[in-house]
């Protein structure tokens, strides 16, 4: 088992930035990526970012150049810094844990992150 603890959400204006933090504990070995889903009313989920444990990382189109996630294995803990927020970026963001990409096998509880002026 893998526990998942998110922080870092909030409500800021477009433009600010935020900064969202996953720290994993128990089973960590078998964690070999993690990352970031969101989920805005009424749209599907969708994966924002991930990185692997060689720290190969991937990003949706929409947040290209704008969010970065990162990793500290030493303290099992995944950062997604968010840069020039916008309204549509608006959804509650989900930590995941997977064994290898495309695998979700433990989620964080989720945190909103709330962009409007």
């Amino acid at each position: 088992q893998v526990q998942l603890l998110e922080s870092g959400g909030g409500l800021v204006q477009p433009g600010e930035s935020l900064r969202l933090s996953c720290a994993a504990s128990g089973n960590i070995f078998s964690i070999n990526v993690m990352g970031w889903y969101r989920q805005a009313p009424g749209k599907q989920r969708e994966l924002v970012a991930d990185i692997t444990n060689g720290l190969t990382t991937n990003y949706a189109d929409s947040v290209k150049g704008r969010f970065t996630i990162s990793r500290d294995r030493a303290k099992n803990t995944v950062f997604l810094q968010m840069n020039n927020l916008k309204v549509e970026d608006t959804a509650v963001y989900s930590c995941y844990s997977g064994l290898w990409r495309g695998r979700t096998d433990y989620w964080g509880q989720g945190t909103q992150v709330t962009v409007s002026s």
